[in-house]
């Protein structure tokens, strides 16, 4: 008789909740809301962020830690790389960044299965889990390994984005993983003149598809070419301009989400 590969899950030891950010394409800045989502939840709790992203991972640089390592003890323990109070862990922390990693599906269920066993990760409220685009290897293998206390699924208000977004939230509804909303990333700028809302984006059907499913936006999140930048000098925007309405928006994430 067959066994339900969703019987294998277990709990990560010392942590309490696994939240999941995701995105069914690459370019809505899915790592960019997981990184400061895991800032913005330090006034809740002690947060670990894991970069699930093995093809991809941008945490290390988003993160300002792309020449830290984390230590490997004996018994192959892994001591998590810390910054800005939050416990990291990516495979960019262990190969050189203009390597490919070139692995088929059973090397991705091993690596995560050392991401989740084989990491010291200590007593953590909230472990941010920033998974790669689509619905593969990494998604499966995290839906069967632990429990998902909730997912968020990052797009961008175009129906271009919106095809894919709607691929991820079927994925954690086949999955039986709480969908606890939707972000809107690059919703709009604010015209600097006159402070109005200008759309970089056509607006597309993405109020009207999450009426339909009763699935919640959780925060519709500015544009603002200083939190790419933020990235690229592994200064998040929740870290380098707390003030800020960006800043603002991913604090109102994490309180939704706790």
């Amino acid at each position: 008789m067959a066994t339900n590969p969703f019987d294998q899950q277990q709990p990560i030891p010392g942590v309490k909740k696994i939240i999941a950010v995701a995105s069914g394409k690459g370019g809505v800045g899915k790592s960019t809301v997981a990184a400061n989502l895991a800032l913005a939840l330090r006034e809740h709790g002690t947060v670990g962020l894991l970069d699930a992203d093995i093809y991809g991972p941008s945490l290390p640089r988003m993160m300002g830690a792309l020449n830290q390592k984390p230590v490997v003890s004996e018994g192959n323990k892994i001591t998590p790389v810390e910054r800005y109070g939050i416990k990291m862990m990516s495979i960019g922390f262990l190969v050189n960044e203009e390597s490919a990693i070139v692995w088929r599906g059973p090397m991705l269920f091993k690596a995560m299965d050392q991401f989740f066993r084989d990491v010291q990760w200590g007593n953590l409220d909230y472990l941010v889990i920033d998974l790669p685009p689509g619905t593969g290897d990494v998604q499966l293998s995290l839906v069967q390994k632990v429990p998902v206390s909730s997912a968020v699924v990052v797009t961008t208000p175009q129906n271009i984005s919106l095809i894919d977004a709607k691929k991820a939230i079927d994925m954690f509804e086949r999955t039986g993983v709480k969908i606890s909303g939707v972000v809107e990333n690059m919703s709009y700028m604010l015209n600097p003149a006159n402070g109005e809302k200008m759309q970089l984006f056509p607006k597309g059907e993405l109020n009207s598809y999450l009426d339909q499913k009763k699935i919640a936006k959780l925060v519709e999140i500015p544009f603002n070419p200083s939190v790419s930048l933020g990235s690229e000098a592994g200064i998040p925007i929740v870290e380098s301009n707390s003030s800020g309405i960006e800043a603002q928006c991913f604090r109102d994430l994490a309180k939704k989400l706790i």
